[in-house]
């Protein structure tokens, strides 16, 4: 009976593999989104870096046909057992890639991953963090805080965010291998 799988590829394999199950018959769903950067031109990008998903009877065609194939890591299995993928599930992805695509693709975002941020307003106001990327079609983001001695992920109004300026590197103090720097107002010295 026909399911659907979920396969594992190679990092930025997704589309090698996808090609290489086409081309043996398997149906093959590669959820992809544009994405727009400032400053560089639109690009298409696997949704699920990663993965892809396939349609096959695993009786008929046998797991070894889907495993060994290149940019193939593995198919997804729990228990030894491969994992099958809901129907809906794959409608429910195909229905908000359509609606990401509507509205232009994913928003163009101020900020890169591993940027500073603060947030201006709401019950986060004044608190710093880790920009780390969209939360979904809307206008929302993720951010990582540190808040009581932890870090915890938050997800905010793209509009509620500011950049910090990066933190300014501290003086060097050795010069490798431990040799210490001393500073002097006309000369440097090296000790070892």
């Amino acid at each position: 009976m026909e399911a659907w799988y979920a396969i594992h590829t190679k990092p930025r394999q997704e589309e090698v593999a996808a090609g290489q199950l086409g081309r043996r018959g398997v149906e093959v769903f590669l959820p992809r989104v544009t994405e727009r950067r400032r400053g560089e031109p639109p690009r298409v990008r696997p949704f699920f870096p990663g993965y892809l998903f396939v349609r096959a009877d695993l009786e008929a065609v046998g797991i070894s046909a889907l495993q060994w194939v290149p940019g193939v890591c593995r198919l997804v299995a729990f228990g030894g057992v491969p994992a099958r993928v809901p129907e809906a599930a794959i409608a429910l992805i195909r229905r908000q890639l359509a609606q990401i695509e509507a509205q232009g693709g994913f928003p163009r975002m101020r900020f890169r991953p591993g940027e500073r941020v603060r947030v201006r307003e709401g019950p986060l106001a004044g608190l710093e963090g880790i920009f780390e990327g969209p939360a979904g079609p809307a206008e929302r983001v993720r951010i990582l805080l540190r808040f009581l001695g932890e870090c915890n992920r938050a997800v905010v109004p793209l509009d509620m965010l500011e950049g910090v300026a990066p933190r300014p590197h501290p003086p060097r103090r050795t010069r490798g291998k431990g040799r210490k720097i001393r500073w002097h107002v006309d000369t440097l010295h090296v000790t070892r």
